[in-house]
């Protein structure tokens, strides 16, 4: 079931997004893990596209937040405000309360604001005062960062980069991809007549479906002993968090759901560690000195970790 429909969610997104079937992939696993993306590249590489796109593919309510260095926590959160002709508070909502919610260049507000969606990303709810709220499900958060652009910007606390289920980059277009763009939106954006191919119960039953996909002891070793290796590394000064580790687990289980399997192999985890882990380890000072980047490293990683075998 959850392998036809993501091949059908997946060629309705495609009518839009030209040639980024891994990135797609990653993005249903996100959702059927009820977790959220950091998206990192160049500007106009169709990372908001991309999100209205699986909003509408997935008949999901989307809202944007373009974050700049003066947005408050309570424009994210919403506020209470003294209705005069009601004589009472009421509360306004902000645009966290959708279902797949694109945090636009999130690296440019302050801490106190990227924390603002510390809650509803862990928890899936917000308080604002006195009042906690639940957000609707499925909850998506889509979060953009240009790594160009330094000036003005605030990095994100390893709190917050935690929370992301994985690191996902565009990546320019190749030339028959970029050709093909052309073409596709020569007399009209595709996006404007996309329509949903997937119902909201239906995505909540798919979510259940995945934790049922099975993860022999071996590959379960596997996964643990991938993650330990990152905290006793000699390049790496903050390991890969038990959180991380849940991630990579979960994330496993996805991706053998959207291929078609309800078991995971090895090569499930060796495919998913660099979204999922590289953004979760700080290299120390030295490493950084000699060029390598925490990518570099949990490929290196991989490479060490016994890979698990069947038996004779």
């Amino acid at each position: 079931m959850i392998h036809e429909t993501s091949i059908r969610v997946k060629d309705n997104i495609q009518r839009v997004i030209v040639g980024k079937g891994e990135v797609i992939d990653l993005c249903l696993i996100a959702i059927l893990c009820e977790g959220h993306l950091l998206m990192e590249d160049v500007p106009g590489t169709g990372k908001t596209t991309l999100a209205k796109a699986i909003a509408r593919s997935l008949d999901c309510s989307f809202r944007r937040i373009q974050f700049t260095p003066d947005l408050l926590p309570s424009d994210v959160t919403g506020i209470f405000y003294y209705n005069q002709k009601k004589q009472e508070f009421e509360f306004r909502p902000g645009p966290v309360l959708a279902q797949i919610v694109l945090a636009d260049e999130i690296n440019r507000a302050t801490p106190r604001t990227q924390s603002a969606l510390l809650e509803a990303m862990q928890e899936r709810q917000i308080t604002v005062d006195v009042a906690t709220m639940q957000l609707p499900r499925p909850f998506l958060v889509i979060a953009t960062q240009n790594p160009i652009e330094l000036e003005g910007t605030f990095p994100l606390p390893e709190a917050q980069i935690d929370r992301f289920l994985m690191k996902v980059l565009m990546g320019y277009p190749t030339d028959e991809d970029e050709n093909d763009i052309l073409l596709r939106y020569q007399q009209g954006d595709p996006l404007e007549t996309l329509g949903p191919v997937l119902a909201t119960d239906e995505i909540i039953a798919m979510q259940k479906q995945v934790r049922l996909v099975r993860v022999e002891e071996s590959v379960r070793h596997y996964i643990v002993n991938i993650c330990r290796a990152t905290r006793e590394h000699d390049d790496v000064s903050v390991g890969v968090s038990p959180r991380g580790t849940m991630a990579l687990f979960h994330t496993c289980q996805a991706l053998a759901a959207v291929r078609g399997r309800d078991y995971v192999i090895p090569d499930d985890v060796k495919y998913l560690a660099p979204c999922v882990l590289t953004h979760r380890i700080m290299v120390n000072p030295r490493t950084r000195l000699r060029g390598r980047r925490p990518a570099d490293v949990v490929n290196d990683i991989v490479d060490a970790v016994a890979v698990p075998v069947e038996s004779p």
